[in-house]
């Protein structure tokens, strides 16, 4: 036990998981009517009122991205007044409908379809943090012929094929171009309504939402009987103040969300799910990177080591997922035996993951109620499914390796990816009860190596606990990501140790403590070693 005070109050968590599921793709090009893979376009003089144009922001209903939505969706509407008396429309994405699943954004598609495609000729999206200058983007729209078909957006691609994207275009993974969201992307309403049509027609096929721009691209790209991604220069991720966007339509908030500040050392307890195999490979790494960050930290294995040391929760290592070892956290977490804190952070034991980044992301989230923040994957979403918080993957077995982050949580959870659950503490009048709510529901594994993520995706569902997106925790290693979004990003972790030298990837990427520096100063280093 890694603890220097033990009377800090509890805490309560995140999660961070993978899940690895391998589908075939075949890597087709061609596109229709005047569009073409290389994106190359016909430029067009049309007559582009601002009214015409649906403005959607990807937003979310926790209440620190509510209130970054409506700063957003102010400013647009600012900006509009300024333009025309007759301004566009400007709605937040959690507001659209009651399905919590239409993050995924095609099964909302007929709804959209429905409400705006008789007087509206473009959808843009945009992230919270995606900055308009709203005259140069109706100039830009104006070039395309809104009665055509297009799909408009800043370029992403693979360097390498990977397990987020199913190892998809194996042969050639540049060759399949899909849209950075955080630099807004656009659909003409001649295309919202041919997609609608087809998602009513055809059930979704994918029962996984795993990484959604790139999923999004592949729905539209239809195997090459669609359209590929049109590359819009304008569309940019660069900082609004940088002398490089003159050209720009649109810019980014770059500086990673700070809201005072950052949440204390001594409020948040670490669990780190390991197991005797790896107890020599595993967790020296954290020994040498990240643990010393923590103050309340254990390893949780299947083997009781005193030289880490370990505890042994009494469940067996599984191959595959591992519910009941997270289960048995939980329990651990709602006892006496750990400290009060006001986090609990889940970990798997091959995680990367910053410490201080994760404290200043907290500061942004209320601890008095329940919060499930991570990276966010969807199963059946079009059929009424659920939402859960992923991270890491057991690539050789196809499963569910994942470490977790609980925020403001008394649950225990499995590590393969970067998770938080807010949930109040269960040891003192004050404390969260959605974990309590959560083990009190008869939520439980049905069997120990079950995918402990979805299992917990399920019971949050049922308790309406709604998963809050970060794009900051990662389940896959930098390699597995397009250098020019991760160019954008401050990172919080990354996930898995397989051909990589994970020391040397901390140092890269997660050692620097943004809080104690001008974040400018470490989005310009890490492009620098871009």
């Amino acid at each position: 036990m890694l603890w220097n005070n033990p009377h800090v109050a509890k805490v309560s968590g995140c999660w961070i998981f993978l899940c690895a599921f391998l589908m075939t793709f075949a890597a087709a090009s061609s596109g229709t009517d005047t569009q073409s893979q290389d994106g190359s376009h016909v430029i067009h003089s049309n007559q582009l009122d601002l009214h015409e144009v649906v403005f959607i922001i990807q937003s979310q209903s926790n209440a620190f991205h509510v209130m970054q939505a409506e700063r957003q969706r102010t400013d647009l509407l600012k900006q509009a007044h300024g333009i025309t008396e007759r301004p566009p429309v400007v709605s937040c994405l959690h507001t659209l409908s009651d399905n919590e699943g239409d993050w995924s954004i095609l099964p909302l598609l007929p709804e959209l379809s429905h409400s705006f495609g008789k007087n509206s000729s473009w959808i843009v999206f945009l992230e919270e943090e995606t900055n308009v200058k709203m005259t140069k983007l109706l100039q830009v729209l104006a070039k395309f012929d809104k009665n055509k078909e297009w799909f408009l957006g800043k370029p992403l691609h693979d360097q390498e094929s990977t397990i987020i994207h199913h190892y998809a275009f194996a042969e050639n993974p540049s060759i399949f171009k899909y849209p950075d969201f955080a630099a807004a992307w656009a659909l003409s309403i001649p295309l919202v309504i041919r997609l609608a049509n087809k998602v009513k027609e055809e059930p979704l096929k994918s029962d996984f939402t795993i990484d959604l721009k790139h999923e999004v691209a592949l729905y539209i790209w239809d195997n090459g009987e669609g359209l590929p991604l049109t590359a819009v220069p304008e569309l940019c991720t660069e900082p609004g103040d940088s002398p490089q966007t003159e050209h720009c339509a649109t810019t980014l908030i770059s500086e990673p969300p700070l809201c005072g500040e950052p949440v204390k050392k001594e409020d948040v307890f670490v669990a780190v799910k390991t197991c005797r195999k790896f107890h020599r490979e595993r967790v020296p790494v954290i020994k040498k990177t990240w643990e010393k960050e923590a103050l309340f930290l254990e390893y949780y294995s299947d083997h009781g080591d005193p030289s880490i040391p370990t505890i042994n929760l009494g469940v067996p290592n599984t191959e595959r997922g591992h519910c009941g070892k997270t289960f048995a956290i939980l329990q651990r977490f709602l006892s006496s035996s750990v400290p009060n804190t006001q986090w609990l952070l889940i970990v798997d034991d091959d995680t990367l993951i910053s410490l201080p980044r994760l404290r200043a992301l907290l500061s942004c989230y209320d601890p008095s109620g329940p919060v499930g923040l991570g990276e966010r994957y969807g199963y059946g979403l079009s059929q009424g499914g659920y939402s859960y918080i992923t991270g890491g993957g057991g690539l050789s077995h196809g499963s569910l390796n994942v470490p977790w982050t609980l925020l403001e949580s008394n649950v225990d959870q499995d590590h393969t990816a970067t998770r938080r659950i807010t949930i109040q503490d269960a040891k003192a009048a004050e404390r969260d009860e959605a974990v309590v709510q959560l083990l009190n529901s008869g939520c439980k594994c049905y069997s120990n190596d079950a995918p402990d993520d979805m299992v917990l995706g399920m019971c949050l569902n049922a308790l309406r606990i709604p998963v809050t997106h970060s794009p900051l925790f990662h389940q896959a290693r930098p390699e597995d990501y397009p250098r020019d979004l991760l160019a954008h990003q401050v990172p919080i972790s990354f996930h898995k140790h397989w051909n990589i030298e994970p020391v040397a990837v901390f140092n890269k990427w997660l050692k620097d403590d943004w809080s104690s520096k001008p974040s400018a100063g470490l989005n310009k280093s890490l492009k620098t070693e871009l």
